[in-house]
């Protein structure tokens, strides 16, 4: 038994050394200005070379998993304090209710309809393709299963009762049901006495801009967070486990081009009655610019010319759509991949979920994709609260981080060329889109830098 025990003692020593050194490289490498994207690939790369030799060695590699547990729980920790604030922040940006009534509900409308929309068929491709088939993992010691609730209970759960109370047990959508509650509170006042809700409106812009640097710090452990959960897996169920991660990509892009090319396709031609073909062609210089800086952000300018100059939408429609979509239009983040992630976790662990559990997933993806708005990482916010709602373990996350870059891509460019669309849907029903102008320019009417 004390040969058994040192064993086990000079394993976790090797480990701990191997990982240290893994660190300190993925550091070095941030400080030779390494992309974020790359870092992670390699801290997966990594990962999995070092807990498959581990495993072929027979070896334990149990002191890296800390690691993993700490990135995880950093996670959880900004779960509740974020969507709560974010939420907030977002809607309460609108200027007045008259504002609220017309445009908002509008744009947001589309939004939050094209969002679930993009989680069911999420779901639908997950299920299907079944991304988490040949991987298996226990049920951490401290997680506790669901029961499944009535229809009637899901119906009272949604319905925040004591908001503080909700935060500590960790119940998200009555938060964020409250949170909307706040914000809407703060538009009407605002409409009315401006100065009346000054201070608070003050209060939620900086504590979201508080919550978005530690955001930040947090998100810049993702290297690490993902060499750690990966390695550990590797160690413990070996190369042949980490095979099906590949079914990860292939059900995201599926998912990712059905809701691109059908949906958005679709309310383009039925909707606005525009050519989806050469709207796409007129919208491809925002779809290229968000695939390749992977941020709405950067895509922002751009969009706003696009949606313009090239889709001829008028500017007040552009510049109130714009900017609200660049904060909380994530049909990719938001939509598509909680849903095949959630149901990727539930095959890994075993977590049977039924209809209910599916309606929630979709309602759940609707509203945080709300709470998400502006965050730096929103897929992974946005995936938190939705394995957060659905009761799935949160390690479960971490088995998908390293693959996240590439997925990324094509999420980013969903989110964008949604925004446009809901300009061209609004712009129409309020008679602000010069159709004539939009079939009579050229492809080549406006040019824009791509690099």
């Amino acid at each position: 038994m004390q040969n058994n025990l040192v064993s086990a003692f000079q394993t976790n020593w090797v480990s701990l050394v191997v990982s240290l050194v893994v660190i300190g490289f993925i550091y070095f490498l941030g400080r030779k200005r390494v992309s974020f994207g790359n870092r992670v690939f390699i801290g997966l790369g990594l990962g999995i070379i070092a807990g498959v030799i581990f495993n072929q060695a027979g070896l334990q590699f149990k002191s890296v998993s800390t690691i993993g547990t700490i990135y995880v729980n950093l996670i959880k920790m900004l779960v509740m304090p974020l969507v709560f604030i974010l939420v907030i922040n977002s809607i309460s940006s609108l200027s007045s209710m008259a504002q609220l009534r017309k445009l908002g509900f509008k744009t947001i409308g589309w939004f939050l309809l094209t969002t679930g929309i993009a989680a069911l068929i999420g779901l639908l491709v997950a299920l299907a393709i079944d991304p988490g088939n040949g991987i298996a993992q226990a049920v951490p010691k401290d997680f506790k299963a669901k029961e499944i609730p009535t229809f009637s209970q899901v119906i009272l759960d949604l319905v925040p009762s004591n908001p503080i109370s909700d935060m500590a047990s960790g119940k998200v959508v009555p938060v964020l049901i409250f949170a909307i509650f706040v914000a809407v509170a703060i538009v009407s006042i605002g409409s009315k006495k401006p100065e009346a809700v000054a201070s608070v409106k003050s209060f939620v812009t900086s504590a979201a801009a508080v919550m978005h640097q530690v955001v930040k710090y947090v998100i810049r452990l993702t290297p690490y967070g993902v060499y750690a959960l990966i390695a550990a897996m590797a160690a413990k169920y070996g190369w042949e486990t980490l095979e099906p991660l590949a079914k990860i990509i292939l059900t995201s892009y599926v998912a990712l081009i059905i809701h691109f090319v059908l949906v958005f396709g679709g309310l383009v031609l039925l909707v606005a009655k525009v050519n989806p073909i050469k709207f796409f062609k007129k919208a491809y210089p925002t779809i290229a610019v968000a695939f390749t800086t992977r941020s709405s952000y950067a895509t922002l300018p751009v969009n706003l010319e696009v949606i313009t100059k090239r889709l001829r939408v008028s500017p007040r429609i552009a510049s109130f759509v714009a900017p609200l979509g660049a904060t909380m239009n994530f049909n990719g983040c938001g939509g598509v991949w909680p849903a095949v992630v959630a149901i990727f976790v539930a095959k890994v662990y075993n977590l049977p979920l039924g209809i209910s559990e599916y309606l929630l997933l979709i309602l759940v993806a609707v509203i945080s994709s709300i709470g998400v708005a502006g965050v730096p990482g929103p897929a992974s916010i946005s995936t938190t609260v939705v394995l957060t709602a659905l009761g799935l373990p949160l390690e479960g996350m971490g088995l998908v981080l390293g693959v996240e870059a590439l997925i990324d891509m094509g999420r980013t460019a969903v989110n964008a060329t949604g925004t446009t669309v809901t300009a061209l849907l609004v712009a129409e029903s309020e008679g602000e889109f010069d159709r004539a102008s939009f079939d009579r320019d050229e492809e080549d009417e406006l040019e824009l830098a791509t690099a």
